[in-house]
């Protein structure tokens, strides 16, 4: 059994924080240690204790005076548009029809699909993104790299191949059946290989037809322990079109609900622009909002309403991502710190705590997955990331004046980026050295 100890300060939530100084709500170790086997967490505590349980000769990474916390989760990507970053447009359905559906188009090309696999994984790696959930393109083939390259680093990852058969390019539609046929192919392949997760994946109601919507509720009724994603109220000219699309739906949530594609496994990217009917129902269905805050502001798309969705007498379960390629940043760090500035801007807060709440646990629980990833519990998946809170002189500065736990982690949130991600494991393996540049 192969053993290793990690030392360093330990941060771990154990439930959501309910303010700036709810201690209780995570477990804080200043000289603490993990005790990892076979790429568990076999023993946290205090280093004097853990070191205790360990064999002699173990070999030990002393990461003091750095921060270890559970890798950061990443819950809404899109694994083919990492070329389309930074492009110039007016609003969300400009910019996927001048950028996006034509750069998808190249990963029905195997090797172009697997070449940019390579380099998306080493981007989550450099920012210590230890699981993320993903579209790919409507082909089986961007599934399949995007799989494959997961297994190979041992990852624990969610994705899924779009389903789309109208208002997209000839080469980026498929047809009701194609992607049922080759949904079901990608779950036969990978569901469940290593640490895969597939996902059945509506790319939205404006690129799906009612045909495939059934399609897509077949699958969601043959494999009902799948994740579902899609989109939802992203855009207002978005709604007003696909309100167009299905005029018998009593508003965009009311698509999904009709099909059966609501449920505690459900993420709907972006949830801006929600009634209170729409939220009503999400809570209801136990279906999971994803702010995308970066990308929101990029494409104009609007300010998300997080904590008075999260504090409605039926609350709507809420999670973060980078919305990678509308998203500009693949760090969760400022993912965050655009997080944060959005609550301020609707006259909120967004307390430090709860935002490494949320890059972690939860965004596990969002996926169902807490018992595996997004704390430091014995028995868990060993996915961290080491972070050093003065990478750069700038914050060098700012940590003389830091005095708590809070502080630092705000520092982080505000000024970090992969500079401040020391080391990345996955199961147990560093990782972020192991990637070139």
């Amino acid at each position: 059994m192969t053993q290793m100890l990690i030392r360093g300060r330990l941060l771990s939530f154990k439930r959501a924080p309910l303010s700036l100084t709810d201690s209780e709500s995570y477990a804080y170790e200043s000289d603490g240690a993990l005790l990892i086997e076979s790429g568990k967490i076999a023993a946290v505590g205090d280093y004097a204790t853990v070191k205790a349980k360990a064999a002699d000769g173990i070999e030990e990474i002393d990461h003091r005076p750095h921060l270890i916390l559970p890798g950061f989760i990443d819950t809404h990507m899109h694994f083919p548009q990492m070329q389309v970053i930074a492009s110039y447009a007016a609003n969300l359905l400009e910019w996927l029809n001048t950028y996006t559906f034509p750069e998808e188009c190249r990963f029905v090309e195997g090797d172009h699909a697997a070449r940019i696999a390579t380099h998306f994984y080493d981007e989550l790696i450099r920012h210590g993104t230890t699981t993320a959930v993903a579209y790919c393109s409507v082909h089986k083939t961007s599934a399949d790299a995007y799989f494959a390259e997961a297994l190979k680093r041992g990852m624990c990852m969610v994705g899924g191949k779009v389903m789309m058969d109208r208002n997209a390019p000839q080469g980026l539609l498929d047809t009701p059946e194609m992607g049922y046929d080759e949904t079901r192919a990608v779950i036969a392949d990978w569901h469940g290989k290593g640490r895969n997760h597939v996902a059945i994946t509506p790319r939205f109601a404006i690129t799906s037809t009612p045909g495939q919507m059934k399609a897509a509720q077949a699958l969601a009724e043959e494999f009902p322990d799948l994740h579902i994603q899609t989109h939802l109220s992203e855009n207002h000219e978005e709604i007003r079109y696909t309100c167009e699309l299905y005029p018998e739906a009593k508003d965009y949530t009311d698509i999904y609900a009709r099909y059966g594609l609501l449920g505690k496994k459900t993420l709907l990217g972006h949830a801006i622009h929600l009634s209170e009917r729409e939220a009503d129902v999400l809570s209801e269905a136990g279906a999971v909002a994803v702010h995308c805050p970066t990308s929101n502001l990029f494409l104009g798309s609007g300010l998300f309403p997080m904590k008075s969705l999260m504090r409605r007498e039926k609350p709507v379960r809420v999670a973060v991502a980078t919305d990678i390629g509308g998203g500009s940043s693949y760090s969760m760090l400022r993912t965050l710190d655009e997080a944060y500035k959005i609550q301020q801007l609707l006259g909120e807060r967004l307390n430090p705590l709860e935002s490494f709440y949320l890059m972690t646990r939860g965004n596990a629980e969002a996926l169902s997955l807490a018992d595996r990833i997004g704390t430091l519990e014995p028995g868990t998946d060993a996915d961290l990331v080491v972070l050093d809170a003065a990478p750069t002189p700038a914050m060098k500065l700012r940590m003389e004046t830091v005095k708590t736990l809070p502080e630092e982690l705000f520092l982080l949130q505000t000024m970090g980026d992969d500079r401040a991600v020391v080391e990345t494991y996955v199961a147990g393996q560093t990782m972020k050295a192991r990637i070139a540049g």
